[in-house]
């Protein structure tokens, strides 16, 4: 408790006081961290009240009794954060803020970071983060440690995955609108969970969505070891689609025929476009899905049949040089640059798309390849292993994990 003097330089027509203080008015309470305070009062509350007047202006001068709690310390925790676009040195490990839980929101404990290629794509500038200074990640799984006032749904406890929006994965904890989480079945690990999260619902929408894979279409797949291809050829073989994929290695050649790729083209060594000319007997694909952009795009679209469709869903070459749109005539082409965001636009959506995902990695239908397991603290050295195209599979980072791996 506190006896304070208050100078106001007027009377509310209420007949109450109205008065901002600052800090600097608690100096006997220096281990109070109040910025702001604001308190209204009645002068029948005050100990003491006089009013004076000079020219037009009103003075008030009121001594009254208040009582000040402290407020609640920051919480801290690790964390990366990025001040200016560039190479993976940019990402840098630091103590970062977490607030508490509003409503509609949860604040999750992560336990495993899923790392894709639009993570490099925000740090390098290709994609423009909301602000500066940001935190990357845009897939993670979790426990539930705080809940919003008033929420339903969901628990402390739950474990839980987002993928997508909001950006801000790289973090030992984040606060997440509870609408944007998904409940991650027990029988499914999290790091599982983390490594098929985004990459997974983006294998289904591209394959359920975007081009309905069929039965007796042929489909060609470039990066088909890498996170998204894996996922892409294990599924699409499943459907019974015959599926060729493109590769850089000879490992990734092998890991490529295991998840289901009928024919394997090594791209340095061979011209992907006269072998899959081919394999079809000059037919073409029903559609190609190429996540590499610049190196690949118009040899893409040569190796698609009449009215096959183009999909366009990454660029890790750089983007694809300009083409006119009368290029597509010849074979009435289809053409589409697709982000999983547009088509997981509402819950259920969402909840369907996780939920199928789900439903084959418990089958069998698919399997994740967590292929590579980095502290979060070395995510400079995932991004510089990603980009160098060392890595196959997925890629998951561990916020809880300090040491080497």
């Amino acid at each position: 408790m506190a006896a304070l003097t208050l100078h106001h330089s007027c009377l509310q027509a209420s007949g109450h006081l109205s008065r901002r203080l600052y800090h600097q008015s608690f100096s006997s309470f220096p281990r109070n961290p109040i910025k702001d305070l604001i308190f209204r009062l009645s002068p029948a509350e005050l100990s003491s009240f006089s009013l004076s007047r000079r020219g037009n202006a009103v003075s008030v001068r009121a001594q009254c009794t208040v009582s000040v709690e402290d407020s609640p310390e920051k919480r801290m925790v690790k964390g990366i954060r990025v001040y200016e676009h560039g190479g993976p040195e940019v990402l840098k490990w630091e103590d970062v803020e977490v607030g508490e839980p509003k409503d509609g929101e949860i604040r999750v404990k992560n336990k495993a970071i899923g790392l894709n290629f639009i993570d490099v794509y925000y740090r390098k500038g290709v994609y423009k983060p909301a602000s500066m200074p940001f935190t990357p990640g845009m897939e993670a799984v979790g426990e539930v440690v705080a809940v919003g006032p008033g929420l339903t749904g969901r628990k402390i406890g739950d474990l839980v995955a987002y993928a997508g929006n909001p950006m801000g994965a790289y973090a030992e904890e984040q606060i997440l609108p509870a609408d944007k989480v998904v409940p991650v079945p027990s029988s499914i690990d999290p790091i599982v969970a983390a490594s098929i999260m985004l990459k997974g619902m983006t294998a289904q929408f591209l394959l359920r969505r975007c081009f309905k894979v069929e039965r007796g279409h042929t489909i060609l797949v470039h990066a088909a070891a890498g996170g998204v291809g894996s996922l892409l050829c294990q599924w699409a073989n499943a459907l019974g689609a015959t599926v060729i994929g493109t590769v850089s290695t000879n490992e990734k050649a092998a890991q490529a025929k295991e998840d289901g790729c009928h024919h394997v083209i090594m791209y340095k060594n061979e011209d992907f476009v006269s072998r899959v000319n081919d394999i079809t007997s000059g037919k073409g694909v029903d559609v190609v899905y190429d996540s590499v952009g610049k190196d690949t795009f118009k040899g893409s679209l040569a190796c698609l049949k009449s009215r096959g469709y183009m999909v366009s869903f990454g660029q890790s070459s750089g983007s694809p040089d300009p083409i006119a749109l009368s290029d597509l005539a010849p074979k009435s082409l289809f053409l589409t640059r697709p982000s999983m965001m547009q088509y997981n636009e509402t819950r259920d959506e969402m909840l369907e798309c996780a939920g199928e995902v789900f439903a084959n990695v418990a089958s069998g239908v698919i399997k994740a390849r967590v292929n590579h397991k980095y502290p979060l603290s070395r995510v400079a050295d995932a991004h510089a292993d990603l980009e160098n195209r060392i890595t196959s599979g997925s890629v998951v980072l561990l916020p809880s994990y300090r040491g080497n791996m």
